[in-house]
């Protein structure tokens, strides 16, 4: 045991992913920060043997410096409330956020605190998420992480702070605009964000299943609870207005469908034709950028057509679900 409190203390929420979570942790014992100096927190958000032995076998091979301490996490589900476990159970007044799938590099931490040092209440630093030479559609979607004004793969936060905005809003169950959240209220707060631009963290892409990107439409429920909670901030730095596009789609297919019940031939053929043609647009703007393979056209193919009406029903859910109007 430290003989005195950490000064920082890192945060890393985890789920099924001891591979990863390795991976992460030997990245984070090349820390240049002295040993003494601050911690890790394993937050397991489906509580396994595999994690808590990986925790404690790097923990092991550190010899206890620095400490490595694991928190079983039950009581919600999403990196979220998994933070929240963690930085509620931190040693030191400055928290460090960064997930089980990056690999810090060996100045992460030093370069933080110093950002810190300045007064700021949070900072935020360097993701690099490097592509493939021929990436495709999810991948490029993937990196734009690279360019997260606040991210929670790499942030830097003091405790207080954290205790006085609530820390982060577990509603957000998935990984999706928890950390948006966050740094909405730090801004409502009149916190201020110092950048850390030398505390990078590397995000290596992860293999997709195909089509992922239908699965991940059920995120954009998140985006009404983000726009409930902070309508002038959702405006400026996410979306300045309705997603047209996508309604319009969807606004073609129903057409068509209604046409078609009603026995309006000419009219549903007209606007199945525009619903195939706004389709066919989607598609050919998504393959531009991204790999012309058999794989990915076919994936882009599909969800081209999908993504669309699935993104309106998911805000639709996520209006009910959480109220107030549509992002």
């Amino acid at each position: 045991m430290n003989a005195r409190a950490p000064l920082i203390s890192v945060v890393v929420p985890t789920y099924e992913r001891p591979d990863l979570l390795e991976r992460c942790l030997a990245a984070l014992l090349r820390q240049t920060l002295a040993p003494d100096d601050w911690e890790i927190l394993v937050c397991d958000d489906g509580p396994s043997p595999q994690a808590r032995a990986v925790a404690q076998a790097m923990s092991a091979r550190a010899g206890g410096r620095p400490a490595i301490r694991y928190l079983p996490v039950s009581r919600t589900q999403g990196p979220a409330g998994a933070r929240n476990v963690g930085w509620r159970a931190a040693g030191a007044p400055v928290i460090a956020f960064t997930d089980d799938d990056t690999l810090p590099e060996p100045g992460w931490l030093q370069e933080g605190l110093e950002a810190m040092a300045s007064g700021a209440e949070a900072a935020v630093g360097t993701i690099v998420m490097p592509l493939p030479p021929r990436p495709s559609d999810l991948d490029r979607d993937a990196a734009r992480l690279e360019q997260a004004e606040f991210a929670t793969a790499n942030c830097f936060v003091r405790r207080d702070i954290l205790e006085a905005v609530g820390g982060f809003d577990e509603r957000y169950t998935l990984a999706w605009r928890e950390d948006s959240d966050l740094h909405f209220a730090l801004i409502e707060r009149g916190c201020r964000v110092a950048p850390a631009p030398a505390a990078t963290v590397v995000h290596p892409l992860r293999a997709a299943r195909f089509a992922a990107g239908i699965g991940m439409q059920k995120k954009v429920m998140f985006d009404v609870l983000l726009y409930r909670k902070f309508p002038r901030l959702y405006r400026q730095r996410i979306r300045s207005g309705p997603p047209w596009f996508y309604l319009s789609v969807c606004a073609a297919l129903l057409l068509a469908l209604a046409a078609l019940l009603g026995g309006w031939q000419r009219l549903a053929m007209a606007a199945l034709l525009l619903w195939g043609l706004l389709s066919l647009f989607f598609f050919l703007r998504r393959l531009r950028l991204s790999a012309f393979t058999l794989r990915n056209v076919a994936e882009l193919l599909l969800t081209s057509v999908l993504i669309p009406p699935l993104s309106v029903f998911w805000r639709a859910v996520g209006a009910a679900r959480f109220g107030g109007g549509l992002p």
